[in-house]
This record gives structure tokens, sequence and C-alpha cells, in this order.
């Protein structure tokens, strides 16, 4: 069984700036991301506000001690303030085999409260995944939405008791 940690990024924003790479790259195929000239992919101008923000929070995801992925997670206010999976991703290696599973449980537990967890509405293997892993987690208890905000498509609301 592979074991997976989640650990803040805020000393390794320039591990997190190349992990964004490929992160962009795969969700090119839906969000329709160009490629600058200089041959990268263009960060947005909400990136370096994790390591400003205090309501921003950076994290490095290594499986048996080895860099597996990133996530992004904020926290959102309105009417009602939500914690938000702004970015997360898994690299290839390590897909379907329960490290980002593991990794969404330990990032949903350390930030109890509402969540919300919105996809693109193109990237349906995210949607599945997002799916799956929010109705094992809350054992059902959570609520589909769609949002017109970006990115817009379905988003997932529930509940974390802490």
């Amino acid at each position: 069984m592979t074991s997976v940690q989640i650990a803040s990024a805020m000393d390794h924003k320039p591990v997190v700036v190349n992990l964004m790479q490929p992160y962009i790259h795969d969700l090119s195929e839906f969000a329709g991301d160009q490629l600058g000239e200089d041959g990268r992919f263009e960060l947005g101008q909400y990136f370096d506000r994790y390591w400003i923000e205090p309501q921003r929070h950076p994290f490095l995801i290594r499986a048996d001690g080895a860099l597996a992925g990133f996530a992004l997670v904020g926290r959102l206010t309105s009417e009602q303030s939500f914690h938000s999976m702004s970015e997360f991703f898994i690299a290839r290696k390590y897909r379907r085999s329960g490290v980002g599973r593991d990794a969404a449980f330990q990032l949903f537990s350390t930030f109890p409260g509402k969540w919300r967890v919105a996809q693109d509405e193109g990237n349906r293997p995210a949607q599945a995944f997002w799916r799956r892993i929010i109705d094992e987690f809350t054992n059902g208890e959570f609520a589909e939405e769609w949002s017109d905000a970006q990115p817009k498509g379905p988003c997932q609301v529930f509940a974390i008791n802490g």
C-alpha cells in the first residue's frame, strides 16, 4: 500500500510552478489553454496569491516520499464561506492507485467546514473522480450544483464536521 502525505508548499513555490505545466497541459484539452511562444503555459494572475493571502494554501502531494502532485486550497467568501479545491494534480504515474483519493481525504480533513469542488463542464474524468471521492468521503452526504463561475460546470457541495 502506498503511503500518501500532503505538506505545505509555502517554501516550495518553484516546485509548484513546475508542476503547473503538466497540469495545465492536461486541462488544455478542456479549457483550451494555448502554449506561449516560450513553450510554456501561462499560470494566471491568481497563482501568486497562494503565497500571499492567508486564506489560500498550497500543498505538495507525495507518494512513498516521491513527489506525486500538488493541490491549491482556497477559502471562498460570499454569503457562506466555503473551502475550495482550486487546483488538484496527480502525476499520471500515480493515477488510479489511490494517491489522489488519499490526498483528497487528507485535504478535506485538514479543513473542516463547508466545501465546494467544481469541475469544467467538459472534463468528464475529473467529474467522475470527484463524484466518486466525495461520495465515499461523505457517505453520500453531498449535493451537486451547477456553477457558472470559473470553472463552469458541476460543483459538489458538502460539509465536514470538525
